[in-house]
């Protein structure tokens, strides 16, 4: 895996939103996207700031954790809904763990390897994984 410096990610890709409080977990999830040929939007390990990006950037789908900075990512999710943008969760309790009614929702259990990762993105990506 190689890590690539900020401003160094291609522009082609889906520009991806991730939520992720634990800074391991957010490095490993950023050099993944950035490895599958995708921008990441932050990473963000606060819920209000996670909440201000959600509303007002543009981003093609979201990688939320769902307990950030002992808070639940839910309100995220939320807005992203609203916008009609795809997301899903990243969790420790895989998708029984998420609270109703997102039981259902697209869920990546940790510990998760790159694979994983691009098996989700063609799950929920928008039309420009194609």
């Amino acid at each position: 895996m190689t890590a690539r410096k900020p401003g160094t990610q291609e522009s082609s890709g889906l520009r991806v939103l991730v939520v992720e409080d634990e800074i391991m977990v957010a490095l490993l999830l950023e050099n993944m996207i950035i490895d599958l040929g995708h921008r990441v939007v932050g990473p963000v390990g606060r819920l209000g700031k996670a909440l201000d990006v959600a509303n007002r950037e543009e981003i093609d789908m979201a990688i939320l954790d769902v307990n950030v900075d002992g808070k639940e990512v839910y309100p995220v999710a939320e807005a992203l809904a609203a916008r009609h943008i795809p997301f899903a969760f990243v969790t420790g309790y895989g998708r029984e763990g998420l609270r109703e009614p997102y039981r259902g929702s697209p869920a990546l259990a940790k510990p998760f390897r790159k694979g994983d990762l691009r098996e989700l993105f063609e799950e929920i990506g928008p039309a420009k994984l194609g």
